[in-house]
C-alpha cells in the first residue's frame, strides 16, 4: 500500500475535547500504568534524582494523581543538585493556579515549569554557594508527557514502530550554535581552555567560569547569562503507550538515544534501566556519573510494555508522526487524538527569553492593591510592582498591565539573563 492510499485510509481527524468526552461518557477512559526502574554508577557522586509517583492535581483525590520523574547532574559540588531536588517540584506547583480543571492544569504546566525552575535557581543563589546543575524534570500525567530541562541530561521517548524521539534539547555550547550565539549576545565570551604554548584544547565553554553548558540552575560564579530557563516539550502518547528513558550524560557521551533503546527494549523497566547503564559502561568504561530512569507508560491490560517489532520499511515509522500544536493554537480545538501508534506534540518551546516564556495572559486584578511576582509568587505593594513589559523596550503607547508582573529582585535577574545593563525602569503606581 502506497502512503497516498495509506493516507485516504486514515480516519478523519477528531477534536481532543469531542473525543475526550465522548469516551468519558462511555467509559472508555482508563488512565495507563506507569513503570519505573532505576540505576546507577558513582565516579563523583554529584548525579541525583527524584521519583515521586503519588502526587496529586487536586488534594486528597486519588483520580487526580500523576508522575514526576527527574534527574539532577551536578557539577562543582552537589548543593544545587540536592537543592534542585528538594525544591523544584513544589516551586513547579505553587506557580499553577488552583482549582482549575485538568486540561487547563496541563496547558498551564510549560508556563510553571519556566518559574518553577528560575525561581528555583534565584533561591539556590541566594544561598551564596557557588555549584550548578542540569536538571531533566519528567510529569506523566495519564498519557500525557512533560519535559522540561537545562543542561546536557536527556530524556528519549521509544514507541510502538521502533522510532525513538528526543523531547530535550542539549544546552553544550560545543553542540548548540544558538546557545553560543545568545551567551555572546548577551556579553559572554566562547572559547576552548588555553594551555601553555597557546594551544586550545577540550570542548568550548563560556568565560568567565569556564563553564561547558549554556543553561542551568546554580553557578553563581559564572555570567548571568547561563539561564535556567528551560526548554519545554509536552506531547500525548496513543494507547499504544511507550517507554521513557532519562540519563545524566554519563549515559550519553556513551550511547546514542536509538542505542540506549535498543539496549533494553522488551524489558520490564526495572531490568531495563540496569541494561542501559551496563551498554554504556560496556561502551566507554565509567567516566562520569552515570545514572538513568526508565518508565514505561502501558496500558492497563499489559504488564509490560509490548516488544517492539523489528522495522522492514518505513510503513510503520509513516504512522508515527508529531502533529505540533503551538502556544498560540493551544486553545483551538484542532488537536487530533491519533491512532495507535501515534504521537501528538502539544506543546515545545526552548527560548531563552523570560517575557516570551511568561507571555502575556496573566490574570491581574488592578483593583485589589496587591500583586503578585510571576516568578516568586510572592505579594508585592502595586508601588514595588514592575510590568515584565517595562523598562528599556516599554512604549508609552503600549498597555502598561501587558504582561505579567515582577518584584523588583526577579526583574533584576530578567534583565541580568538578557545581558542588559541597569537603566531605568517604568513603576506600575
Amino acid at each position: 500500500m502506497s502512503r497516498t492510499e495509506l493516507s485516504r485510509t486514515k480516519p478523519p481527524p477528531v477534536p481532543l475535547g469531542t473525543l475526550i468526552g465522548r469516551e468519558i461518557r462511555n467509559g472508555k477512559v482508563e488512565k495507563p500504568f506507569v513503570k519505573y526502574g532505576q540505576a546507577g554508577l558513582a565516579k563523583k557522586g554529584e548525579d541525583y534524582f527524584l521519583i515521586k509517583t503519588d502526587c496529586l492535581r487536586v488534594p486528597g483525590d486519588a483520580s487526580t494523581a500523576f508522575s514526576v520523574f527527574a534527574i539532577f547532574d551536578g557539577h562543582n559540588g552537589i548543593s544545587a543538585a540536592i537543592f534542585a531536588k528538594e525544591n523544584l517540584l513544589s516551586n513547579v506547583l505553587s506557580a499553577i493556579p488552583q482549582d482549575i480543571s485538568r486540561d487547563a492544569w496541563l496547558q498551564a504546566l510549560p508556563r510553571a515549569l519556566v518559574v518553577g525552575f528560575v525561581k528555583t535557581d534565584i533561591e539556590f543563589q541566594q544561598k551564596g554557594e557557588t555549584s550548578g546543575t542540569t536538571a531533566t524534570f519528567v510529569l506523566v500525567d495519564g498519557w500525557t508527557i512533560t519535559v522540561a530541562s537545562v543542561g546536557d541530561s536527556r530524556c528519549i521517548l521509544d514507541t510502538q514502530g521502533g522510532v525513538v524521539s528526543l523531547l530535550t534539547v542539549d544546552h553544550r555550547l560545543e553542540e548548540n550554535a544558538e546557545e553560543r550565539e545568545r551567551v555572546t549576545a548577551s556579553g559572554g565570551e566562547v572559547g576552548r581552555l588555553n594551555v601553555f604554548g597557546g594551544n586550545e584544547v577540550g570542548p568550548l565553554r563560556c568565560w568567565p567560569g569556564g563553564l561547558c553548558l549554556s543553561r542551568s540552575i546554580g553557578d553563581t560564579d559564572v555570567g548571568e547569562f547561563i539561564v535556567p530557563i528551560p526548554h519545554v516539550k509536552q506531547v500525548k502518547l496513543s494507547n499504544a503507550g511507550g517507554r521513557l528513558v532519562i540519563a545524566s550524560d554519563g549515559i550519553w557521551d556513551a550511547l546514542s538515544s536509538d542505542m540506549a533503546a535498543q539496549s533494553c527494549r522488551g524489558l520490564p523497566a526495572e531490568l531495563a534501566a540496569k541494561l542501559v547503564v551496563k551498554e554504556a559502561l560496556r561502551s566507554r568504561g565509567l567516566k562520569d556519573d552515570t545514572t538513568c530512569l526508565v518508565v514505561d507508560i502501558i496500558p492497563s491490560d499489559l504488564p509490560v510494555l509490548p516488544p517492539t517489532p523489528r522495522k522492514k520499511h518505513n510503513m510503520l515509522t509513516s504512522l508515527l508522526y508529531f502533529g505540533k500544536r503551538t502556544e498560540n493554537s493551544v486553545n483551538k480545538a484542532t488537536n487530533k487524538l491519533s491512532a495507535v501508534g501515534v504521537v501528538e506534540e502539544l506543546f515545545e518551546e526552548g527560548s531563552a527569553m523570560l517575557t516570551e516564556r511568561l507571555g502575556k495572559d496573566f490574570p491581574l486584578n488592578k483593583n485589589s492593591g496587591i500583586f503578585r511576582c510571576a516568578v516568586c509568587q510572592v505579594d508585592q505593594p502595586p508601588g514595588d510592582s514592575l510590568s515584565v513589559n517595562s523598562g528599556p523596550f516599554f512604549s508609552p503607547a503600549s498597555n502598561p498591565w501587558e504582561g505579567p508582573l515582577l518584584c523588583t529582585n526577579c526583574r533584576k535577574k530578567k534583565d541580568a539573563m538578557e545581558g542588559k545593563r541597569p537603566s531605568r525602569t517604568t513603576v506600575i503606581a
